[in-house]
């Protein structure tokens, strides 16, 4: 089974073609930059006035679509117009020196709320549902995080023990070694990287894929290395620069699908999952005034 394919959204070309951007070839990143810097025009031209346009040959225009997802020119360029008829009507808002409070805070908002709609345009239903289906049936589930993704980690550590499941969170990098040596068939394992490739996240899921456990990366990168151990990739964008490690919109898009994820695990498990949380709640209430 294929790892990464063709988003089930019809409207997420590309934020696909973002996605992978770093792991094209530096004649596919030409055409991506074509594309993206003028999709209106890939969609009207033909395959030699894109390759023209990209400086680039004809094959390396096929072999970009077929990295995004698609058996050909035609294909890809109807997903493409596709896009253009979903695509927002605003767009980013840059936060300017003269901006004052309110302003700010408005344009955060804004921001946010188109990152959630890219969200879910780029999310692939069917591995939303094989996430749910191999959580509900783990023996243990791990979840990993380093960093920011650490955070996202614990809170998705938080969701899931909530909902009865037998669940821990690491986030150290010596402990994730150990834990993911000891991981067995049966489990889960959960690792969380906006870029894909931190080395000692990566190095644990490895461990535990060879160790026979079923992995899951949620991360922003189709094609980092942490996709390379993972039986199910989830992705979710982000627009975050070397700079801005931790922004919290990507944050924001991590969660959200937890969540989304969380939700539809309760209603899987309902009459289980439902008990869980009573007697969670029951176990707070005297911690409340």
């Amino acid at each position: 089974m294929s790892k990464v394919g063709k988003p089930m959204n019809s409207s997420s070309t590309l934020l696909m073609i973002a996605s992978i951007y770093n792991s094209l070839s530096k004649a596919e990143k030409k055409v991506a930059d074509a594309v993206l810097d003028d999709p209106e025009y890939a969609v009207m031209a033909t395959i030699t006035d894109l390759a023209e346009k990209a400086k680039v040959g004809e094959t390396s225009v096929i072999r970009f679509c077929r990295k995004v997802g698609y058996g050909g020119y035609h294909e890809f360029k109807l997903s493409v117009a596709q896009d253009l008829v979903n695509v927002p009507s605003y767009i980013d808002e840059e936060i300017g020196e003269a901006d004052d409070d309110e302003v700010i805070a408005h344009k955060l908002t804004q921001n946010h709320t188109k990152l959630l709609d890219k969200t879910l345009e780029l999310i692939s239903f069917a591995k939303v549902r094989e996430t749910v289906e191999a959580l509900a049936a783990a023996n243990r589930v791990f979840i990993y995080g380093v960093g920011s993704s650490g955070i996202t980690a614990l809170d998705a550590h938080y969701r899931f023990m909530r909902l009865g499941l037998s669940v821990e969170v690491q986030r150290d990098a010596h402990i994730l070694a150990m834990s993911a040596a000891l991981v067995k068939p049966g489990d889960v394992v959960l690792g969380i990287s906006v870029s894909g490739s931190t080395k000692d996240l990566v190095d644990a899921m490895k461990k535990a894929k060879q160790n026979g456990a079923t992995i899951i990366c949620l991360t922003c990168h189709a094609k980092s290395p942490i996709t390379n151990y993972a039986d199910i990739v989830l992705l979710v964008p982000s627009k975050e620069m070397p700079f801005q490690g931790g922004a919290l919109s990507t944050k924001i898009a991590q969660v959200h699908l937890i969540d989304i994820i969380s939700t539809l695990l309760m209603r899987k498990k309902k009459d289980s999952a439902y008990a869980a949380i009573r007697k969670t709640a029951d176990a707070v209430a005297d911690k409340l005034y």
